[in-house]
């Protein structure tokens, strides 16, 4: 299983999105901070799901992170978090 793969499944069981795209970004930061040459330390979450309608975004934020807090730091470096509304 990829990481990408573990990032989706963890956050459709913790957050049941209505929509979720995933997407790798590691291609663009090679050389940069983080960037440990295995091509998945960079992502990018797009995600809706009713969970957040009565949260801030910053709570949103937070939600996500705390869902993927064992990938964080170590294989994820950073992450992207766009809430669609």
């Amino acid at each position: 299983m990829t990481i990408q793969e573990e990032i989706e499944g963890i956050i459709e069981k913790d957050l049941s999105p209505t929509y979720l795209n995933v997407i790798n970004q590691s291609h663009l930061h090679k050389g940069h901070a983080g960037d440990d040459g295995s091509g998945n330390t960079h992502f990018c979450i797009e995600i809706t799901t009713p969970v957040f309608k009565k949260y801030s975004r910053l709570e949103c934020h937070r939600m996500v992170y705390k869902s993927l807090k064992l990938l964080m730091n170590n294989p994820i470096h950073a992450l992207v978090i766009r809430v669609v509304s």
